[in-house]
């Protein structure tokens, strides 16, 4: 049973692909982070629909702006710079509203536009499971770039806690054999999500 194969897709992160313009990339960013943000548009008080069409905006502003992303700017993170595109386009959505009647209830869009939170946290209370739901995503994407093997080590070792012998014994490697496997996906993993969590 070899673990020592190559993951698929290049070694660089999944963000300078994007900047590559590699449509596979797109679709891994796409995939990791709609829920995200249609979550967020949906905690600030968009409905279903205007919730889908703010995401299609912010993805839009993302694919546009993604070259001035820096890890190091004000935004600090990933999601901090996807929060504030996302801020914005619900803060333009409650702009373009105030000047339309609304059906039930009236509106006060100048209200729910001062009161959206200032950062990604503050909108989403359970920001440790946004997290989690993001990194599961990542795994269930990287998944694909080993063989079932190097996956089953992984999985074993990181997932289940079974220690380096154990998993060793069971599948006839050597410790480090599943060392390496281990090693190979984190490190890929790692390169999908630089610094986005």
């Amino acid at each position: 049973m070899p673990v020592s194969n190559q993951p698929s897709s290049t070694s660089a992160s999944l963000l300078q692909r994007v900047r590559r313009l590699e449509p596979d990339a797109w679709v891994r960013l796409c995939s990791l982070y709609s829920p995200v943000v249609y979550g967020w548009c949906l905690r600030a008080g968009l409905q279903d629909n205007d919730a889908a069409d703010a995401m299609q905006d912010v993805f839009r502003s993302v694919f546009r702006s993604i070259g001035t992303f820096r890890k190091d700017g004000p935004t600090g993170s990933f999601r901090g710079w996807l929060w504030s595109i996302t801020r914005n386009q619900v803060r333009l959505f409650f702009r373009k509203q105030g000047n339309v009647p609304q059906a039930f209830g009236g509106s006060d869009a100048q209200q729910q536009f001062a009161q959206l939170p200032a950062g990604p946290d503050e909108i989403d209370p359970d920001a440790d499971a946004t997290r989690r739901d993001i990194l599961h995503r990542a795994l269930e994407i990287v998944r694909d770039d080993f063989q079932p093997s190097t996956w089953d080590v992984f999985y074993r070792v990181t997932l289940q806690g079974q220690s380096i012998q154990e998993v060793a014994e069971i599948l006839s490697l050597t410790q480090n054999a599943v060392r390496q496997a281990k090693f190979r996906v984190l490190r890929r993993l790692r390169e999908e999500l630089d610094g986005r969590l």
